[in-house]
């Protein structure tokens, strides 16, 4: 098998290209001269998995050895044949809806793949380990007791040198992050690290000592880690602190939450840390893949490593020490004694990706301190930007020229929060307040920016959100996917598209490229994903040079609009009761990340249901969407629809 710290060849083996989350290929087959001449050679069906309306279909595919392996939301595994598109064997998770309380609808982000087996993380917090030839179960464990919180794991196994590393899900859940190495031949623990740290550890300081809060205080772990076999270390980010809302009740810079951490492989101790954003009330996990680099800075060669988080910056540290390779400073920032607030926060020196203040006061909201980053809240709504500008979508990097590719999105929103008495003890989704959002466009950033130096080399603006991670090549390339189910391949130097593939699905996940019997190939999955919002399908598309199947008309990743009333035929309004149970499993698996449980909003920006929503208010927003909701149009049924409107109804009037 080639080295798992190679960049990929004759296949793609490891979830992010290689170790050090490049996602880079050394391919030149497919260049900037040629690559308009690419087409389809296949679309594989994955049988109708993923196409619920809670399901988000973002894993990356693997490429080993004639085979094509890709999960999907449902925690389904498929490996399709290379040559012909058929799928050689299929894994069905079936898993249990009332086990599973992911905070952010259902998503998985891909594989491992390593001593015959094929490692995915479910989300049900169960790793599992499958016989990569026959698909038949090897061994499975639970890495963390679904009795003691809503756990998951959403992002794929790293497997390195023999040992299966997996981090958890769930930091807005009351959930307590860590990172665990498993024996990948028998299951057997290796080792696990809390990234809140408990008492008489390291960072235990930084929450209250008189309540037991740090046991849910959140810092999950949403993407794979990245690994420097030569250190010996491990490095992953984290998410929020929890409550994610509320500093009231965790005084002190919450560590490890919202913080780049390294740790040794081989034992998981702890080897150093950076804090992004000390005692984190704005949502500002650091959600995006770690990517490690070697790079003369100011003249010196050094080991970096670079994470673009949720602020809208890049953070680059030197990888053997954790000390800034370029300058961050600590600066004062607004404060609220109430929430607890920090008196300083780190800024990077270089450019954020996006606006990091608000230019026009928006209707209906006043203007505090600008809207700036960090700006505080209490009991008043306030809003400030960014609105999570670099989410989970993967970066990609090119050591030829030490550029990282980054989608994010630009947006503003804002919260109350900061009551005293929030209870400690989790119940449901842990935020300890309320998102309120505003009218305003919500625009997508891709960038290329410069790690030797922070700063932009080249920046574009989409009309939709960027929500689909990236590859590059030396062939002069940058593949990302789009909302709207196009494939694109722009030009890696300055960001002009010079190919396009419409699918039939939103593609909102990283592509992959390979070589096989001296033939370059790009696979890439649209499945579509719940908070883009974008349409599911279960297609892997494979594409070739010599590919003989041209794109898809414009808008067949497009959810066919209903009416009102309901389609001719189908259940319409009044023609049964409506099963209000049933809408409240819906609910609960697709509507409550945005809208709350409460229907007073979610950590992602829904409206709360007020009594002024109708039936058919609410059956056209959902079945067409509005704003940045998703429709459900084309995954619900119209029962489903009229559950949910009994469902929400309620909600709404108390």
């Amino acid at each position: 098998m080639p080295q798992l710290s190679a960049h990929p060849v004759e296949g793609w083996i490891t979830n992010g290209g290689n170790l050090a989350n490049h996602r880079y290929s050394p391919l030149d087959r497919i260049n900037r001269d040629n690559v308009g001449q690419l087409k389809a050679v296949w679309r594989a069906s994955l049988e109708g998995s993923g196409l619920t309306p809670r399901g988000s279909n973002q894993a990356e595919p693997l490429y080993y050895d004639g085979t094509i392996y890709i999960a999907t939301s449902d925690n389904d595994v498929f490996a399709i044949d290379v040559d012909t598109g058929k799928v050689r064997w299929k894994y069905l998770a079936q898993l249990d809806p009332e086990r599973v309380k992911p905070c952010c609808g259902w998503a998985v982000r891909g594989l491992a793949l390593g001593d015959g087996k094929i490692f995915m993380g479910r989300l049900d917090a169960t790793l599992v380990a499958i016989d990569q030839r026959t698909g038949k179960v090897a061994w499975s464990v639970q890495v963390a007791d679904l009795q003691e919180g809503a756990y998951s794991i959403t992002s794929a196994p790293r497997y390195f040198e023999g040992l299966v590393i997996t981090g958890t899900s769930g930091g807005v859940m009351g959930t307590r992050g860590r990172v665990t190495a498993y024996d990948a031949r028998t299951g057997k623990l290796a080792w696990r690290f809390y990234t809140v740290p408990g008492p008489g550890e390291l960072g235990h300081d930084t929450w209250p000592q008189d309540s037991d809060v740090w046991k849910y205080g959140g810092a999950a772990v949403w993407q794979t880690p990245a690994v420097d076999p030569e250190l010996g270390l491990v490095y992953f980010s984290t998410s929020n602190p929890g409550p994610v809302l509320n500093g009231a009740v965790r005084a002190g810079d919450n560590l490890f939450s919202a913080s780049i951490v390294a740790i040794d492989a081989r034992t998981g101790r702890y080897r150093w840390h950076f804090q992004q954003v000390h005692h984190d009330l704005w949502d500002y996990d650091a959600s995006n893949p770690v990517i490690l680099f070697d790079a003369n800075v100011a003249g010196v060669a050094r080991k970096g490593l670079a994470q673009a988080g949720k602020t809208g910056w890049v953070y680059i540290l030197d990888r053997t020490n954790g000390k800034p390779l370029i300058g961050i400073e600590e600066r004062p920032v607004a404060q609220e004694p109430k929430q607890k607030t920090a008196a300083t926060q780190p800024h990077p020196i270089g450019d954020p990706i996006v606006p990091q203040f608000i230019d026009v006061q928006p209707e209906g909201f006043r203007l505090i301190n600008e809207g700036k980053i960090f700006t505080p809240y209490t009991s008043t709504p306030v809003i400030w930007k960014p609105l999570a500008a670099i989410n989970w979508p993967p970066s990609s990097y090119d050591p030829e020229t030490h550029l990282m590719y980054i989608c994010a999105s630009d947006g503003f929103w804002g919260a109350t929060g900061g009551d005293p008495s929030f209870p400690i003890k989790p119940d449901g989704v842990y935020s300890g307040g309320v998102v309120h959002t505003a009218s305003g466009p919500r625009r997508g950033i891709f960038a290329a920016l410069d790690v030797t130096s922070n700063r932009i080399l080249w920046r574009q603006q989409w009309a939709d959100q960027c929500y689909s991670g990236s590859i590059t090549t030396r062939g002069g390339l940058v593949f990302v996917g789009r909302n709207d189910g196009r494939l694109t391949a722009l030009d890696k130097s300055n960001g002009d598209k010079l190919w396009e593939f419409q699918t039939d699905g939103g593609v909102n996940s990283p592509a992959i490229t390979f070589q096989r019997n001296g033939k370059q190939y790009v696979a890439s999955y649209a499945g579509g994903t719940l908070l883009a919002p974008s349409k599911r399908s279960d297609g892997v598309w494979l594409f070739a040079l010599d590919g003989t199947i041209g794109s898809l008309p414009p808008g067949s990743a497009a959810a066919a609009p209903r009416a009102a009333a309901g389609r001719p035929g189908a259940n319409a309004p009044g023609s049964r009761a409506a099963n209000v149970n049933n809408g409240q499993r819906i609910y609960s698996a697709s509507c409550v990340t945005c809208h709350g449980e409460s229907g007073k909003g979610g950590t992602h920006g829904g409206a709360p249901l007020t009594r002024a929503l109708t039936a058919d208010a609410i059956r056209m927003t959902v079945a067409n969407g509005r704003n940045g909701m998703p429709a459900f149009g084309a995954s619900m049924t119209d029962a489903d629809i009229q559950d949910v409107i009994a469902y929400t109804l309620q909600l709404a009037v108390h």
